[in-house]
Parts: structure tokens; sequence; C-alpha cells
């Protein structure tokens, strides 16, 4: 496939590119911080690219197969309305463009932990955490309203850090997964694992869904 990765030079998804890269797919990444450092390999093209335009995202993802949202707001201001602008402008930029997979890279704290409890709301969710798990939340509603496209919106599990890529881990829908000592953890590495399982053989279109171990 060809992939287009918004935010290419972030954590989750450098490794994203790299599964995909070391899958054998063509992948394009655009960030909108160019001085940062990224991937290098022959199938690897990078440009500056701001998801929160639409125009923007028509143009960057015309031509490609899928497209991989791992972008977050700059942390060193407030989180705002980025996330659901970002949503709005990848539904109108995908649709212009003719692109009808869509992966999102999404927040756990919507994730339920009890019937009509979620994550976010539970008193040890550290609270500098709320408003990003709130505007995350928000995004999430508005991809579950298109029709149109074939999104899915990939909620990682409560902790994901960079780690090994074991090739293991399980899956959930809206609810939160846990080991048998009640932990909720995944690897950024196995993380993009999951992602890239996904768009090789879709499972969650127009869904939400989750991982850990």
């Amino acid at each position: 496939m060809k992939i287009a990765v918004f935010g290419i030079t972030g954590r989750i998804g450098s490794r994203i590119a790299q599964e995909a890269l070391g899958r054998g797919h063509e992948v394009t990444g655009y960030s909108r911080n160019p001085g940062r450092g990224t991937l290098a390999h022959a199938s690897l093209r990078t440009a500056v690219g701001d998801i929160a335009d639409a125009a923007t995202v028509a143009r960057l993802s015309a031509g490609h197969d899928a497209v991989v949202s791992a972008v977050g707001p700059d942390m060193d201001k407030p989180v705002g309305t980025f996330l659901v602008d970002a949503a709005h402008a990848l539904r109108d930029g995908l649709r212009k463009a003719g692109v009808r997979r869509l992966l999102v890279v999404g927040g756990a704290g919507s994730l339920e932990v009890a019937p009509g409890k979620l994550l976010m709301d539970a008193p040890a969710f550290p609270a500098e955490w709320k408003a990003l798990a709130k505007s995350a939340a928000d995004a999430l509603a508005v991809y579950r309203q298109e029709k149109d496209l074939e999104w899915t919106y990939f909620s990682p599990a409560g902790f994901i850090e960079p780690g090994t890529r074991t090739g293991r881990y399980r899956t959930g829908d809206d609810s939160l997964v846990v080991d048998s000592q009640g932990r909720s953890f995944i690897s950024m590495e196995d993380y993009a694992v999951a992602v890239m399982d996904e768009l090789e053989k879709p499972r969650h279109v127009r869904a939400r869904f989750t991982a850990a171990y």
C-alpha cells in the first residue's frame, strides 16, 4: 500500500512508519515540525503538512491507499480544538482526495472501565491529562458521525511507552483491556504492529478499538 502518515516525527507516528516500511509498504510522512529528525528509508518520503487544513489534507493524501493520523497538540500549549479541527479536516480532505481508508491514533481516556464509567473520570486519572482526553473524545464523536470514509479510531492501552516489539496483543472495543492484575499497557512498537495489522486486514471499520497485553 501507499500510506500517508501525519505525525511522522512523533514517537508513535515514527514507529508506525517503521513498521509499515518493514512490511514493504510505501510511506509518505508529514509533520508540522520539519526540523525534527525522522526515519531514512528508500520507500519513505517526507514533507511538511498541516493536518488541520482540509485543502492541505486533500492535496497531501491524494494518490494514497490509506492515511494514518498520529498527530497530537503541542504539549507546551493549551489543547484547544486541535484534535477536533484535525478530525473535520481529515473528513473533508479525504473526501476531496478520494481516499477512503483512515486510521486515527486516538486516546484511551474515553474507554470504559465499567459500564457507563470512563477511564478519564476515574479518581486516579491524572488531572493534567484530562483536557487532552476530553479533546480526543470530542474528536471520536466527529468520526462516529462519518458514514462515507472507512475510518478506524484506535485507542491505546491505559499506558503506552517505548518498549519491545513482540507482535502479540489483545484487542477490545470500547472497554479498557487489562491483564490479570488489572494493568493496561502496550509498547509503542506493538501498538504500531496492531495499526498495520488493522490496515492490512481491516476488522474495525467505522469503529473504535483498543489493544493491550
